[in-house]
């Protein structure tokens, strides 16, 4: 399978020696050790019958950028021939050709049928985990309904509540380090799935105090934090109590506590689909819309722990 070799020529900020002439893509480039993620894509062949192919490693860093700057898959290769900023990022030369569109649809064809969105996921995640300088504190735990990207897709399901109206589409289930807001573990489901059931799913080795609403009230739930050693700290609903008893004030003051800590995990939700474009699913089917938000949450990992290591240094 013959491949292009793209990224002869030597781009001016690897000689420039003053610092603020490189872009925030060549910071956030500088972040992850790309090579251990190319390991995962060397199987993977994306060119039509006949052509050489483009570096998978190139093309997934490419859709990183249609995330952070919200572009279709047209707009991302026209971005792509204009952009200097783009080419570096990706590894192309100044002069040299770029991937048409199609190619961006074959890489995403291949990484479902390998299954490789998470084993992409979790090895970008464990690069920057590593980066932090805070110690773990706990975990948020919470889903989000999108919308799929039309009415027809049969993989897509109503997501009832009992306040709102129903909301057809799929389900987003997270978990985040309360401290750093990264994004650890997620799982995507048809829209009517049990938010305290596939909790249990994302929920990290060692997960400290777990915060989330609700919704995960239950034995399910809290068995399933405490089995992996954490603490389950959930909204409560309700409360037993004498009359003229505290219980009451005792109830208010815990879900203030937890409402404070959870509520970050609802920024995390509000950058997707505010910044990302994850309003809506691009493509038809769960296992694409699966891969659509672990690209969204890589794409914001990246983003958040450049911010985090900037404060932290300064």
């Amino acid at each position: 399978m013959a491949r292009r070799q793209i990224g002869q020529e030597v781009f001016a900020f690897v000689v420039d020696p003053i610092p603020h002439h490189r872009s925030s893509l060549d910071r956030l480039s500088g972040l992850i050790d790309w090579p251990s993620v190319d390991r995962h894509l060397v199987d993977i062949y994306t060119a039509a019958k006949g052509e050489p192919a483009w570096p998978p490693l190139a093309l997934l860093r490419a859709l990183l950028l249609a995330i952070w700057y919200d572009l279709s898959d047209v707009r991302l290769a026209e971005a792509l021939e204009d952009r200097a900023s783009f080419r570096r990022f990706c590894g192309f030369a100044a002069h040299e050709p770029t991937p048409e569109r199609t190619a961006f649809v074959r890489l995403r064809h291949q990484l479902v049928q390998r299954g490789l969105d998470k084993i992409l996921f979790d090895e970008i995640t464990r690069q920057l985990k590593a980066q932090a300088i805070t110690v773990k504190n706990g975990t948020l735990v919470d889903a989000t309904v999108i919308s799929p990207a039309s009415y027809r897709d049969e993989e897509a399901a109503w997501a009832g509540h009992k306040r709102r109206r129903a909301i057809h589409g799929f389900k987003a289930h997270v978990a985040a380090d309360a401290g750093t807001a990264l994004v650890e573990e997620l799982t995507v489901t048809p829209g009517n799935t049990n938010d305290g059931r596939a909790g249990s799913s994302v929920l990290p080795d060692d997960p400290g105090d777990v915060y989330a609403d609700s919704a995960y009230r239950g034995t399910a739930f809290a068995s399933a934090v405490q089995s992996k050693g954490g603490c389950p700290r959930v909204i409560q609903t309700g409360v037993w109590g004498r009359p003229g008893g505290n219980a009451l004030r005792k109830l208010r003051a815990w879900n203030h506590h937890v409402h404070h800590v959870r509520c970050r995990i609802e920024k995390i939700f509000g950058t997707w689909k505010r910044s990302y474009g994850l309003r809506r699913m691009r493509w038809l089917g769960l296992a694409k819309a699966a891969l659509q938000v672990r690209l969204t949450a890589m794409a914001y990992n990246l983003k958040r722990t450049a911010v985090t290591l900037m404060l932290e240094t300064a």
